[in-house]
């Protein structure tokens, strides 16, 4: 698996029996987002599938929305002092009369692996505007098949096995057929992932679609799935206020506590197949 995952030695305790052992972490390094060669922001992700990460963090924000969009992607050669390249920091080259994003995006130094959205310059930048609305997609789904949806995410997370220690998100179909799987330490970085791939799949809008993600559902996760125009976004875990306000402003589908056969729907109801009331 490379650098995706670390190896180091660990003091285990079982049952009051020590003992040295080595333990597989899942790796976290810094990557920086140059855009036509300027410095746009640095996260800390795990690396893999990098190019699919400064894809789909530029359609979050608004800058790309087809494969055209973007005309290239590289690693930075020379990205240290001394001329070696850590696979670190990526350039991505916009399109033909792609505008760059505006300085008012750029980040404050770096981006958490837990909160995207941490160090925005503007709050203002937030709200981004959508290419296209989710809120007149026709996907009507059964909550059996949502049901089936955390199992398939969670058989899907390879490097997950070895770690226990990254996010997950899934792109299925209608049909409920996984159609693209990421895995990251931050849940925004695996959900750009799976976004980036689309884009330069020349995927978006990705009407008729359903993201599921392994964590909680925050505001970002939300705008990230509405830009993607994705119109149902399902997670494992309790979606925030704001999530469910924007969710809610936008048409999308936001489901929450999904697990096993039960589930919270907290807006976009009607996507869902008519259900007998208790």
């Amino acid at each position: 698996m490379g650098r995706v995952t670390a190896r180091r030695r660990v003091l285990r305790i079982r049952d009051g029996v020590s003992s040295y052992r080595p333990d597989t972490l899942a790796a976290e390094e810094p990557m920086e987002i140059r855009v036509n060669g300027r410095p746009l922001t640095v996260t800390m992700r795990t690396p893999g599938d990098d190019f699919d990460l400064a894809a789909g963090f530029l359609v979050s924000e608004g800058v790309a929305h087809k494969e055209a969009d973007v005309a290239g992607i590289r690693y930075c050669a020379g990205a240290t002092s001394d001329g070696g390249n850590t696979y670190n920091v990526v350039d991505v080259v916009l399109g033909a009369g792609v505008e760059a994003p505006d300085a008012s995006l750029e980040r404050n130094f770096y981006t958490t692996s837990s909160c995207g959205l941490c160090g925005k310059a503007s709050l203002d930048a937030v709200r981004t505007t959508a290419a296209w609305t989710v809120a007149e997609d026709r996907l009507n789904v059964g909550p059996e098949m949502l049901a089936s949806l955390p199992n398939k995410l969670r058989a899907a997370q390879k490097v997950f096995d070895s770690t226990g220690g990254l996010h997950a998100a899934g792109l299925f179909s209608s049909d409920g057929e996984l159609l693209c799987l990421r895995e990251d330490v931050g849940r925004h970085n695996a959900v750009d992932k799976v976004v980036g791939h689309a884009l330069r799949e020349g995927l978006l809008p990705l009407r008729g679609s359903m993201l599921m993600v392994s964590g909680r559902a925050s505001f970002e996760l939300v705008q990230k799935a509405v830009m993607a125009g994705i119109p149902l976004l399902a997670a494992v875990s309790a979606p925030s206020s704001l999530a469910v306000d924007l969710a809610a402003e936008s048409g999308l589908t936001l489901v929450g506590f999904l697990r096993g056969n039960s589930m919270n729907v907290y807006t976009g109801a009607e996507r869902l197949e008519a259900q007998p009331v208790a």
